[in-house]
């Protein structure tokens, strides 16, 4: 029998709330975004299975718990100004921007950047602002921010993004180097201190600097 994806994503969204996401909003959002679109042609059926899938450029559009996880723990409100350091397929960054005022978000790989960019344009996302760039180094022209969202894993957290942050602010990275568990963590900027928080382990492409032309 041929389950539908909107079948499939129901499924999904029950899941989600059992393992805990008990944002209504974040869920609503979820429910609304096709994920189905960020995905190969080939994978499409897949779209809704709680796993990452492999995308263009030898990267991956993250598992939708995760995605659904580091979104919830962020905390973005209507008012934010939100910056997002890996945009890849564009999924996270279109769930952060029906949440936020403005959404910053930078992509390393042009075939992927290109990609975003039209899903956005596809989706009428219009309060998203895209470059192609190196995102450990942040986008001081538009510092500060509210929230910053990293959606690949720094061995180290960098200072760059700490300081762009308004303070009072939160960043969310998973952290750790790729043959170790690496783990979600929250960051709260208090001055020139910053509360560092664990949360959940992960697994996730390197965070990485420098610009690719090509896949």
């Amino acid at each position: 029998m041929n389950v539908s994806l909107d079948d499939k994503k129901k499924t999904l969204l029950t899941k989600l709330k059992e393992q805990g996401i008990t944002d209504e909003i974040v869920l609503e959002v979820i429910a609304d975004i096709p994920r189905e679109d960020f995905i190969p042609d080939f994978l499409r059926s897949q779209a809704y299975e709680n796993a990452a899938l492999p995308i263009e450029s030898e990267q991956t559009i993250s598992q939708p718990y995760i995605v659904a996880y580091m979104t919830q723990e962020l905390r973005v409100t209507k008012n934010h100004k939100v910056l997002e350091i890996g945009t890849g397929s564009g999924y996270q960054a279109a769930v952060l921007a029906k949440l936020c005022k403005r959404l910053f978000t930078i992509e390393r790989h042009m075939p992927l950047f290109k990609g975003a960019e039209e899903m956005f344009k596809k989706l009428r996302l219009y309060n998203i602002t895209t470059l192609f760039g190196n995102g450990m180094k942040g986008w001081k022209e538009q510092q500060p921010f509210d929230r910053i969202m990293v959606t690949a894993a720094g061995e180290e957290i960098p200072d760059e993004l700490l300081y762009q942050l308004k303070d009072g602010a939160i960043m969310i990275i998973p952290v750790g180097a790729q043959d170790e568990t690496q783990h979600v963590v929250r960051i709260t900027r208090n001055g020139d201190d910053f509360d560092v928080k664990t949360l959940l382990p992960v697994k996730f492409v390197p965070l990485l600097s420098g610009i690719v032309h090509s896949s």
